[in-house]
């Protein structure tokens, strides 16, 4: 039987499409009140528009939505981006722009709910990370990378406020059938060195994204993290995603990296 989260605040960054919408309804299904931030309005949720990478907005949103619920019990941050390309001509400001929202926007949103959580004497923090996290995609780097770093802000920060009944997890699917597939940005390189490379490693991502798992199969493993008292760490979604993950952990490093370098490069 699935968990009731009646009467709990759930803030869902991101949760106007794809994982972070279809996580936004389970969570309504099942009695929570749900609050949706992002850029753009919800017509389905209760919702605060505001850049999740722009700290002060993000301080602003925590403030409102606390003075009017008493508190946040469940924070999921979705909201992220990707792009695409070579390391060698990716434009900074680009790389900058994805750490600013995968990264640091979760940041944020951590920094202004933690002190009210500890108020309240608990909650519940759930970081969506990425298997790209362990395992790192060529031409995807930087989103590899992002993910990476928010996996291990997500496990020191489980340490460090698990004193105060806040548990903390990261959460890393695998290929999901959503809208992010066509709004990643693309700075396919003309670098005459790298050919065609670039290209058909994007291809061959898109390809796997579009016949991957559906955005509701993540959603129900958000809620069930939510519900647990002891979390994981890390959880992989998806069967063959664990099982990847897995062998990259008994496997060498050298050969892992030959194999996904086989795959993506």
């Amino acid at each position: 039987m699935a968990k009731s989260f009646k009467g709990k605040i759930v803030v869902i960054t991101g949760a106007t499409a794809g994982i972070g919408l279809a996580a936004a309804a389970m969570f309504e299904e099942r009695g929570a009140h749900v609050i949706c931030v992002a850029r753009h309005e919800s017509d389905r949720f209760e919702s605060v528009c505001a850049d999740i990478s722009d700290g002060e907005q993000v301080k602003r949103t925590a403030e409102r939505i606390i003075a009017k619920h008493g508190g946040i019990d469940i924070l999921v941050n979705n909201a992220g981006g990707g792009i695409s390309g070579t390391i060698e001509d990716s434009d900074p400001e680009d790389v900058k722009r994805l750490f600013d929202v995968n990264f640091f926007g979760a940041l944020n949103f951590i920094r202004e709910v933690l002190p009210s959580m500890r108020e309240r004497g608990g909650g519940t923090i759930i970081n969506v990370s990425s298997v790209a996290a362990q395992l790192a995609i060529p031409f995807q780097s930087f989103y590899s990378a992002s993910k990476a770093a928010l996996s291990s802000l997500s496990s020191a920060l489980r340490n460090e406020v698990a004193p105060f009944n806040i548990k903390v997890c990261a959460l890393l699917p695998g290929d999901v059938k959503t809208q992010f597939t066509s709004s990643r940005k693309k700075s396919l390189s003309t670098n005459p060195a790298y050919g065609d490379r670039a290209g058909r490693a994007v291809a061959t991502m898109e390809r796997d994204e579009q016949g991957g798992m559906p955005p509701e199969v993540v959603a129900r493993a958000i809620c069930r993290l939510a519900s647990s008292q002891h979390p994981p760490v890390y959880s992989v979604v998806g069967a063959k995603y664990k099982l990847f993950v897995a062998l990259s952990k008994i496997l060498p490093s050298r050969p892992v990296n030959f194999i996904l370098g086989k795959l993506y490069g």
